[in-house]
């Protein structure tokens, strides 16, 4: 088996391993540990053997944390929430570049602290017809990421014109 088909299982093997954990932990309404993030990360390292092709390292703003603050095309953009006050409701917004001034809805996360304090939540940036984003370009650029209906800071990301080894057939431009 080459090494492609082998690094493929083992990101297949700590993606099933992560969307399990984060099934779970979204139906329950118990804070997550810093111990339980601590033994998840251990696992996905011990899987994926420490692979990581951009750095690690949380940007918060009050509850809400992204992982990240550079990604790959083709990599989990991880959001986790912690300790959402019972009055604390909204969504987060996550907003693509169009240009240097303008941005666009890409995804949104609702969060009500009154049914669920804690909860993890992930997704990967990809090209859409439906949404029209059809060419890399569309992606790459600095992100935005904004808390509706609360006054926390807004955060930012940004997506990187490389793409994640294996992931290159799912952005091949088509329009």
């Amino acid at each position: 088996m080459d090494e492609t088909k082998i690094f493929l299982i083992v990101i297949g093997v700590a993606v099933v391993i992560v969307t399990v954990y984060f099934t779970f932990q979204s139906d329950q309404t118990e804070p997550v540990t810093k111990e339980q993030i601590a033994e998840i990360e251990k696992q996905i390292e011990e899987t994926t053997g420490d692979f990581s092709p951009t750095v690690r390292g949380w940007l918060t703003s009050g509850p809400f944390q992204i992982d990240k603050s550079q990604y790959l095309l083709g990599e989990n953009i991880f959001v986790r929430i912690s300790n959402l006050a019972p009055n604390e409701k909204g969504q987060i917004a996550f907003l693509r570049p169009i240009n240097e001034t303008h941005y666009s809805v890409y995804n949104i996360i609702p969060f009500d602290g009154e049914v669920n304090s804690s909860f993890n939540n992930y997704f990967t940036p990809a090209l859409s017809r439906a949404l029209n984003i059809c060419t890399i370009d569309d992606l790459i650029g600095s992100w935005r990421v904004v808390f509706q209906g609360t006054d926390y800071e807004n955060l930012s990301f940004e997506i990187i014109n490389e793409i994640l080894q294996g992931s290159e057939k799912y952005y091949e431009s088509f329009c």
